[in-house]
């Protein structure tokens, strides 16, 4: 496992990246099996933003965390990170209850602790016809959504469109690996 730091409109010091790696470190203590662990610091408009991804067990754990100080956005990310091994966890424990750990540390959340129930509460069906990104992003203009779901033709499988935070256009496309 390897944490890797990289800045966008900030030089990365070695201060700031030991900060970095001692705080995002604590998060593999929670698994035996924890991937490279990416860090991106950047500041856009005396904003200072970190993005930290952690690929565990399968998973992605991902956040992202934006304030007026980069450690504190260290620390915030870094929070909401063992917010979702929290949250993950739970869903483990009510999972595999009597099935061994799978991989993970029991001592992460107290037996005590509520676990929260996710569930559907509502299906949307919709009928789907070939488009392009363009296209897609239109047509979530006119139905005013955040995000789109479409067969792109050119492709061959089902991709989504997303408004980004900024403004822009995100797209999630398949790969099939």
């Amino acid at each position: 496992m390897a944490i890797t730091v990289r800045g966008k409109n900030i030089e990365v010091t070695p201060a700031l990246r030991d900060y970095v790696e001692k705080r995002v470190s604590k998060v593999t203590k929670y698994f035996s099996d924890v991937g490279d662990i990416h860090a991106a610091l950047a500041v856009e408009k005396a904003k200072h933003i970190v993005e930290v991804t952690v690929p565990v067990n399968g998973i992605l754990l991902r956040a992202q965390e934006m304030t007026d100080d980069m450690y504190t956005s260290i620390d915030l990310v870094v929070d909401k990170i063992e917010r979702q091994i929290r949250k993950y966890k739970t869903k483990l424990m009510k999972r595999f209850r009597n099935s061994g750990n799978n991989g993970f540390r029991s001592e992460l959340v107290p037996d005590h602790q509520a676990v929260e129930e996710e569930r559907i509460i509502k299906t949307k069906r919709f009928p789907i016809k070939p488009m392009n990104a363009e296209e897609a992003i239109m047509q979530m203009n006119l139905i005013h959504h955040d995000f789109f779901v479409y067969f792109d033709g050119d492709e061959g499988a089902i991709s989504v469109v997303y408004r980004r935070k900024d403004g822009d256009y995100g797209l999630i496309a398949p790969e099939i690996k």
